[in-house]
Parts: structure tokens; sequence; C-alpha cells
């Protein structure tokens, strides 16, 4: 027979992520393609203020559901994260379809990333070919991911430290053009006054917008998934969702605020944001008026690390996941299994194949394969968020109800019950109101609908198949299961 330190090693993941790489997780989580490209279509759209209150709308309730993941994950660090929770203190079908849906959001991601990947790198080869960039980029992450742990957070580490940079450059350019310094005469507020500035497009275009800064926050979530190989939950989790805030105030609000002053919303580069151009990126716009005339392939470049940072964080995420599903009996055993470097590389290697839906770029075209596995992610990232806050509202009221001392909490989410609460109320919104973008004077256009909620429907499917085929139920708060996995770090 085995020791229980060998049996310990197979089954459980090794905790290789140190402060700096948890830190680096929150900090570059969703500093993306959502913050240097789509944000210029947010200020095109909505103008410069409606940019600027959508995002910090949509910001305020990311900090809150961080804030609300922090308390469990500190608490109860796990690698199955929002499944975990969900069928802990909700219900174990609850539980089943977030797990699943959490998978396929990220394996999705993947391809989608590695899609954009094969766009971007056309800037520099325009004639090659999306299949070979595919199974390099695939090949890149996949070996990042297999190594060790410390293998994605050393990646993630420099990737995030390279966006972190180019943002601080942007905005230490931006407030020396906004006051004449650079690129000529000062500006002031005078884009923000123009024309039906600040805000422009109506509540229809400022419900789009809004939605728009929901996808580009996604990402976030990923340190709770992290924390199951933190090697100190504890310590390390809520310094890291203490940069969620800092983050939001300085690389989103900071920087729409920067574009909405510096570029007039009626400017026709803003409006077409998508990948096959980029020039669109607001960032090569304004160091591109400050003169400096490498913004362009810069930028691209730094884009490039942004998406394979992205793919990345999806491989990592996803594979973590199905092993926690594998492991509670929600998905085959095989997924469980862990190799010598407490990697679980059954696990990886069909997030990886499903990562291969990208090669499809090469025969129906990069631009199309991207939109179709961008709109079959979307929903599902607000489906997560829905469920952490449901979770953590229920964690709660069990702690309470099984008489603990909420001093027993490491970290603590602030103004409990407003906090999930606000962000479940904001999530529905925007799950809802994602519809009305699709309804214009031409009719309603059902292609985009569809695409756009499949998920929702595969969802309910999962759980309620689930919670059929097993009879499970609302777990009583007094039966929540609130000692299994519980850290007791100093």
């Amino acid at each position: 027979m085995s020791s229980p330190a060998t049996n310990t090693t197979k089954t459980q993941l090794k905790a290789g992520l140190r402060a700096r790489h948890m830190t680096m997780i929150a900090l570059g989580g969703s500093i993306g393609t959502g913050l240097f490209l789509a944000s210029g279509g947010a200020v095109a759209n909505a103008g410069p203020g409606g940019a600027l209150l959508a995002y910090a709308c949509v910001g305020i309730m990311v900090y809150f559901l961080m804030t609300s993941l922090g308390e469990m994950a500190t608490y109860m660090p796990d690698s199955g994260s929002f499944n975990t929770y969900a069928a802990r203190f909700v219900d174990p079908a609850f539980g089943f379809a977030m797990g699943w849906n959490f998978w396929y959001n990220w394996a999705v991601t993947i391809a989608a990333e590695l899609s954009a990947a094969t766009i971007i790198i056309k800037y520099w080869f325009p004639d090659s070919s999306s299949f070979i960039w595919s199974l390099l980029f695939l090949a890149l992450i996949f070996l990042l991911n297999v190594l060790s742990v410390k293998g994605y957070g050393e990646s993630e580490y420099w990737f995030a430290m390279i966006k972190i940079a180019v943002v601080v450059l942007f905005l230490i350019v931006g407030v020396l053009m906004i006051f004449g310094i650079m690129g000529g005469e000062a500006v002031g507020f005078r884009n923000f006054t123009m024309g039906d500035a600040p805000f422009h497009g109506g509540l229809l275009a400022f419900i789009g917008v809004f939605m728009a800064a929901g996808f580009s926050f996604q990402g976030t979530e990923l340190i709770g998934v992290a924390a199951g190989e933190s090697e100190n939950p504890r310590q390390h989790v809520p310094r890291a969702i203490r940069q969620v805030f800092w983050r939001i105030l300085i690389f989103y609000i900071l920087a729409i605020l920067v574009i909405g002053l510096l570029i007039p919303y009626t400017t026709p580069s803003l409006l077409g944001s998508d990948l096959t151009d980029i020039g669109v990126s607001p960032f090569t716009l304004i160091f591109d008026k400050a003169g400096l005339a490498f913004a362009a392939a810069v930028m691209n470049a730094v884009i490039l690390s942004s998406v394979l940072s992205a793919g990345n964080s999806g491989m990592y995420a996803s594979t973590r996941v199905l092993f926690a599903l594998a492991r509670d009996g929600k998905a085959p055993k095989m997924f469980a299994r862990l190799n010598s470097r407490g990697i679980p590389q059954n696990a990886l290697i069909v997030t990886a194949a499903f990562g291969m839906l990208a090669f499809f770029a090469s025969l129906f075209g990069d631009g199309i394969v991207y939109s179709w596995l961008l709109n079959a992610s979307g929903m599902c990232g607000f489906i997560t968020w829905l469920g952490i806050a449901i979770s953590h509202y229920r964690f709660r009221r069990a702690f309470v109800a099984q008489g603990r001392d909420l001093n027993e909490l490491p970290f603590r989410a602030r103004w409990f019950p407003f906090g999930p609460l606000f962000a479940f109320i904001l999530c529905a919104i925007v799950i809802v109101g994602q519809s009305l973008s699709y309804i214009t004077a031409d009719g309603i256009d059902w292609k985009s609908i569809f695409a756009t909620y499949v998920s929702v429907p595969l969802f309910l499917i999962l759980w309620l198949g689930y919670k059929w085929s097993k009879g499970t139920r609302l777990v009583p708060l007094k039966e929540c299961d609130l000692d299994t996995g519980a850290r007791q770090d100093v």
C-alpha cells in the first residue's frame, strides 16, 4: 500500500504560485483587447461620458464580485472554485452546471484567442497560413501549462508586466498631451463638450457599452481558480483582490478618460473596433498623434501578447476546473489524474484539443471564426459572475446560521449583503439587456440573438438535467459544508 503522502501527491495540485504571481494574475487578468481595442468603440458609441460611466459602473460591480470571491477563496481555496462553492452552498446541480459552463467558456476562449492571434500576426506576415500560426501558438501555451504551475505563473507575470508598462506609458503620454506638453496644443475638455458629448447615442447606446465593458472585465475571476495553487492563499489572495480596485481605477477609468479627452468621439477610425485593423486602437491613435511613429507596430505586438496571455489563462483555468469536476465525480475520473509535476495532464490535453477549433479559421476565414467563437463564449462569463454572487450570499448566511464567528474569516467582503445583491442585479440586467442591441428599425437580428444566448439554455439543461437525474435539492444553510478544504495558514 502507498503511503498517505504518496496518495496526496497523486490527487492534490501543487502550491506553486507565489505572491508576485497572484498579484500579476489579478493585475493582468482583464487587461487585453477589451481595453486596447474595444475602448475606442465604447467612446464612439456612447460618447466619452457614457463610456466612462459604463466602465465605472461595471468596475464597481467587479470589485464587489472579487471581494465576494476573495472571502470564499481565502477561507476555502480550491481550484474548482466556482463549481465547488456553488455545489456546497447552493445546490450540487447548480455547481455541476457552473463547472461545465466555466470550462466551456474558457476552452472556447482558447480557440477564440488563437484565431485572434492569427489575425494579428498577419500584420507582419499577411500571406502566411492561419493553420500553422494556430498550431504554433497552441503548442506554446500547452508547453507553458504542462511543465509546471510555475510555468503558467511566470508567463502570466511577464505578460502582465508588458501590458501594465504600456498602459502606464500611455497614461503619461496622454496627460502630457492633454496639457499641450506633447503633440501640439492643449485640448483640455474640448472633446467632452463637442456635439452631444459627453453622452451620445441615448440609453440603448449606453446599455450596449455597459455590456461591452462587462466583457472587457472578464478574467478577473481567475484569481479564485489560482487560489487553489497559491503557496499561502490567506495572505496572497486578499493582497491580489485589493489590486482589483486600483487596476479598475488606473487601467480602465483613467485610460477611458484620457481617450475621451484626446480623441473626438466622432473620429471614424474608432467605430471599426475589430481585430482586423490595428489602426482602430485608441492607444495607437494617441501614440501616433504624440509623434511616436512606431506606435502601430508596438501596439500590435502588445495586443498579440495580450491575446496569448488570455489563451494561456484560458488553458490554465479550464484545465483546473475540469480536474475539479472529475475529482468531485462530475466528469470522467481520467481527468482527475495528475502527473509527477502535479499537473492534470489528461484534462490539459482534452482542453488543448478543444482549442483546435481555431484551426477552422483556415477553412472559413479568420474574422468569421473569431466572431463565432466570441459569441459562443461571451454570455458564459456573466453566468459565472451570477453564480459567484449567489454562492457568496449563501456562504455568508450559512456561516452565520451555523453559529460561526465572522472573525474566523481571514478576509471579509465589505458591505455584505449589498455587494453580492448589487452584482447579481447588475449581471441580470446585462444578460437581459443584451437582446436590446439586436432590435433595430430594420427588425430583430435573430441570428445574433441565438449566437449570444445559446449558452443560457445549455446551462439550464445541465443544471436541471443533473438535478432531475441525481435528485439534488437546495442545500439547507445549516447543512452547508464549511469545513472540507478550509485552510489554516498563518
